[in-house]
């Protein structure tokens, strides 16, 4: 049970956005901005970022719907990236350069000053761009922050898998759409 009067039955941020709009379009444009909006990253690389990074910080619901989105669209022959990256990201099948990326994502979610020169040099040997650098660190920050709110206020986690198949494949679908109080009524 959420800690706040959010709308029952919604899962996770959605009906943390329901509860206060005015904040929540803001959140749910950055997400569209970071993991749907124009960038030398993959969408699917972007969302394993974020699944990762969720996944370091234990909260639950962000890690299974963006590892549901992932996968979704890694698409059938590279989802098993997704579970690879969670279970041991440096034997994942996964290229040399996102390893490093997701290593600074690791190192961002601990602390931003955790983030060392040679952690960017590594990942630029490899072809890591500026750009691909900086969207790591932002998503990375972003869903420290996105998993503290999440599970800060206790909001619905779904435990059946295929709840987290359904968000997945719309979030695939459809990006980061915010979601409106009177779908729930």
């Amino acid at each position: 049970m959420a800690h706040i009067n959010v709308p029952e039955g919604i899962p996770g941020i959605r009906s943390l956005v329901m509860f206060r709009p005015d904040t929540g379009q803001h959140l749910y444009d950055l997400a569209q901005l970071l993991l749907r909006g124009e960038s030398p990253l993959a969408a699917a690389d972007r969302e394993l970022i974020a699944t990762y990074v969720s996944h370091l910080n234990n909260c639950v619901f962000c890690r299974n719907s963006h590892a549901a989105a992932a996968r979704c669209l890694y698409g059938p022959d590279h989802s098993h990236h997704v579970d690879e990256v969670l279970a041991d990201m440096q034997q994942a099948a996964v290229s040399p350069k996102l390893k490093a990326l997701l290593h600074i994502a690791g190192k961002t979610q601990i602390l931003g000053k955790a983030v060392l020169p040679a952690d960017i040099d590594a990942a630029r040997n490899l072809g890591a761009t500026d750009r691909e650098i900086h969207d790591t660190v932002l998503i990375a920050a972003t869903f420290c922050m996105f998993n503290r709110y999440v599970d800060g206020l206790a909001s619905l986690t779904p435990t059946d898998e295929a709840a987290y198949a359904a968000m997945g494949q719309r979030l695939a679908e459809h990006g980061y759409v915010t979601p409106q109080r009177a779908s729930t009524n």
